[in-house]
Order: C-alpha cells, then structure tokens, then sequence
C-alpha cells in the first residue's frame, strides 16, 4: 500500500491522556457547585458512580468492538460490519455533530475563562446574540485558541499527545490540590446535608453524568494510531472511564469538605473558591485551579479534534463523504483537510455568542447517545452475525450486557425528546439537529452516486480483512497487520 498513512505510535499513556482529557473538560470546574446543591454531597457521588457506571456498560460494547476491528472511523467500522452502509453513515454522522458540538464550545469557554483571570477584559462590542454582547477581545481569545489547536491537530499526532500530556499533569496537579487542601483543611459538617432533594435531586445529577463522561469513544476513532496489542485497546478504554469517575467523586468531595451550600450558591466559580479557601483565601490558589481547568479545555478540545477528523476520514475514505476529506497529508500523516474543517468551524463558534453554542452543545448531545445506541446494537447483532470473530477483549456473558448497554443509551437518547425535563428547545436545539440530518442525506447521496456504492461495500470489506481474525484462523493477537 502506498502513499501516506496514519501513524501507528500511540502508547499506553498517549490513549489514556487522550480518552481522560476529552473526558473531563471544563465542566468540572464551572459545575460542581450545582451537582452538590442538587443532591448533595453523597447524593452527588452517588449520582456519578451510578452514571459511570451505566456509561462503563456502553464502554464495554465499545472495548468489545475496538478491540476486534481497530481501524479508524471506530463507529463507523462497527456499525457497518453489523447493519451496512447506511447505518454506518447514520451512527458516524450522528457522532461527528457532537464531537464538532464539542469543538465549538471549547472554542467559547475558553474565553470565558478569561473573565475570572482577567475581570473585564472583554472589549469592543460588536453586536448581541440572545441577549449575549460579542466583543472583539472575547471572541479573539477563542478565535486564537481554536487557530492554535487547529495547528497542533494538523502537525501530528505525536505532537498532539504530547501537549496532551503536558496539560492532563496539569489538570492532574491542580486536582490533587485541590484534595489535599480540602481534606487537610476541610471537616465533614461542611458536606451536610448528605443528601437533598431525595431521589429528585439525585436523578437531576444522574441526567449530567452521560456528557462527562463523554470522550472515552475518542479512543476507537483513533484505534488505527495505537501501537499496542489489540486486547490492551479494550482494557485502556474502560480505564479511562474508570479514572474519569474517580476524578469527578473527589472534586465532589473535595469541594464539598470546604464549602458550605450557603457559600456555593453566592460563588460564581465554586471549584475555584474551594480551591482558594482551602489554602487561606489566596486568589493565587484559585488563578492555579483555574489554570487546570484551561487544561481541561485544551486536552478536550484536542481529543475532540483527534475523534472528529478520524470520523470524517473514515467516512471519506469510503466514499461516504467527499474524497479529499480522507486525504492524509503527505509529512505529518494527518487528515488535514478534516482538521481544517473543523478548524474552520471551531474558529468561527466564538463569534455566534456564548448562548448560540449552548444550543449546538445540547443538540451535539444527542448526536453522541444516538451513536452509542448504534453501536451497543451493533455489537448484539455482531456477537449473533458473527461469532467466529476474534474478540481479544471479550465480554463475559454473551449478550446481557450489551442489552444493558442498549438500554441506557436508549433510555438516555428518550431525555431529549419533548415533554422531557432535559428536552432540546425548540425551535433553536431542533432546527440544528435537522439542519444537520438534512446536510448529512445532501452529501451521503452526492458522494455513494458520485462514486457508487460498490466502492464504499469493496472499500469497508478490504479494511476489514486487514484486521479481522477468526477463531480456529492462523491469527494470534498481533499488534497488527497491514495489507
């Protein structure tokens, strides 16, 4: 096989730095307060151990599938092994409006940060969005940020996972902090009461988990750059989700030992006023959480990028998508006409305001859980239409927990329909999910007549021998194997 391919060079803490930092985000910093003050303390931990673990079930679908067929596109692969072509289009569109969703709102808390180091930086208005004034110098910051990540994307991936690291040991570091402070300093009365708002309060926290825990799929998009046994694929994606859970239940505890609910409802920045009072009320303290949560910002932008550009490749690639969106560029390896797509998206977010992106992150959600739903569906038909396939990271059980799986993320995909607490608004969340159904049918039907459908069924059949083995088959668990 000639020409550029994606490099093969990610290790053991290039996939967990990946998965874990489009994980955690920004969320973690701007809304602990509110898990807190919904549930409580305990209730809050509850609440993420019970979400986690309802997202570990669709992990272990994920873990199953990475495992079996690592090539890139992850979603993609599965579900056309599974069901065909159109579901593969389906299931990989749906996720690359979340991944993109995400992209743009990192693009906007970014400059948001910026507020709490640097109190009324924002200048120049512009015009208003909902109510949300625009200014040059906010909507700068995330244009140059968004320009930034787009370059580090562009340049490789080794390049990528290695800033990657460097600002997951910063989220690390200001997180450990954090929970040193807190426990030194903190008491247990701070954390009453232990519970608020009963079974209510618990399930309001419950319904936010899902979209922390949001990234670890970031894994099999980029399965074909790992450089690892394929069963250590399986193992690192439901790791990450595990670390993921631990990090979410000590910020929770953490915050909880050293604000009162009193103190969290006037804060505008909790974690960081924890953070502040744990350590004598230095802001030098609160400025160095708050540089962790930057870093929560970059490492999920970055992952974001990687799961983004990998499925719009892969889609590319089959002829499902425009054929220049899978070209790979011929010295760093990347798919940079993808990542400029993006790019080009992500620079432009900031200048649609702060509550315009708040409509693409809820629509960009559902996107997300629809993906799953395909994918644990996916993996039930595969384990009954396929059984003989080598699985190095094979579930117990047969099926079961695969219907768990189906059944969490179906049950999650209903929380948007109307009618429902979390539904998406109409008209502004609705219209971006059926703008974006109907900017998927345009170019899926342009690009299968423009290139026929043959190509897209041989394309995904010869990247599926590459990889795929059988049981009573002459293949072991190679690192890989190329054509």
């Amino acid at each position: 096989m000639h020409g550029p391919k994606l490099m093969r060079i990610l290790g053991n803490k290039d996939v967990l730095s990946l998965a874990f930092g489009a994980m955690i985000g920004w969320g973690w910093v701007v809304t602990t307060g509110l898990w807190i003050t919904s549930a409580g303390s305990l209730g809050a931990i509850l609440a993420f151990v019970i979400g986690g673990l309802l997202v570990i079930f669709v992990g272990l679908a994920y873990a199953e599938l990475a495992s079996a067929m690592p090539l890139a596109g992850g979603e993609h692969v599965y579900s056309y092994k599974a069901m065909g072509r159109g579901a593969s289009f389906i299931t990989t569109w749906a996720i690359i409006l979340g991944y993109v969703s995400v992209v743009a709102f990192e693009a906007v808390a970014l400059p948001t940060v910026f507020e709490y180091l640097i109190p009324n930086y924002s200048k120049g208005y512009l015009y208003t969005i909902a109510g949300w004034d625009v200014t040059i110098t906010w909507a700068g910051i995330g244009m140059l940020g968004s320009i930034l990540v787009t370059w580090i994307n562009y340049r490789g991936i080794k390049l990528t996972t290695a800033i990657n690291i460097i600002f997951t040991l910063l989220i690390l570091i200001a997180g450990i902090l954090l929970i040193t402070g807190s426990t030194i300093s903190g008491n247990a009365e701070n954390m009453k009461p232990l519970f608020d708002n009963g079974m209510a309060g618990i399930l309001t926290v419950l319904i936010m988990t899902p979209f922390m825990f949001v990234g670890f799929d970031v894994i099999p998009q980029a399965s074909e750059e790992i450089n690892l046994p394929q069963k250590r694929i399986g193992q690192l994606l439901i790791v990450s989700v595990i670390f993921a859970i631990v990090w979410y239940v000590a910020i929770i505890f953490g915050v909880s030992r050293v604000l009162t609910p009193q103190e969290m409802n006037q804060s505008n920045l909790v974690t960081a006023d924890a953070m502040a009072k744990a350590f004598g009320g230095s802001k030098w303290w609160a400025n160095i959480l708050i540089l962790g949560g930057i870093g929560g910002i970059i490492t999920s932008w970055i992952g974001f990028y990687v799961g983004g550009s990998r499925a719009i490749y892969a889609l590319a690639k089959a002829g499902m998508l425009p054929k220049s969106l899978g070209e790979l560029h011929p010295k760093y390896n990347t798919p940079y006409k993808a990542i400029l797509l993006i790019g080009v998206f992500s620079t432009l977010a900031p200048l649609m305001g702060r509550p315009a992106l708040v409509w693409l992150v809820d629509s960009g959600g559902l996107g997300l859980v629809v993906s799953w739903l395909m994918v644990a569906i996916s993996f039930i038909i595969l384990r009954k239409k396929d059984p003989r396939m080598k699985r190095p990271f094979r579930l117990p059980g047969g099926t079961t927990l695969g219907w768990f799986a189906v059944v969490m993320a179906f049950g999650i995909t209903i929380l948007y329909m109307p009618g429902m607490p979390s539904a998406l608004v109409w008209p502004y969340e609705w219209v971006i999910v059926f703008v974006w159904v109907i900017l998927g049918v345009v170019l899926y039907k342009i690009s299968v007549k423009k290139y026929g459908k043959e190509f897209s069924n041989k394309h995904m059949e010869e990247e599926l021998a590459r990889v795929v083995q059988y049981e009573n088959g002459d293949g072991q668990d190679l690192q890989y194997k190329d054509a």
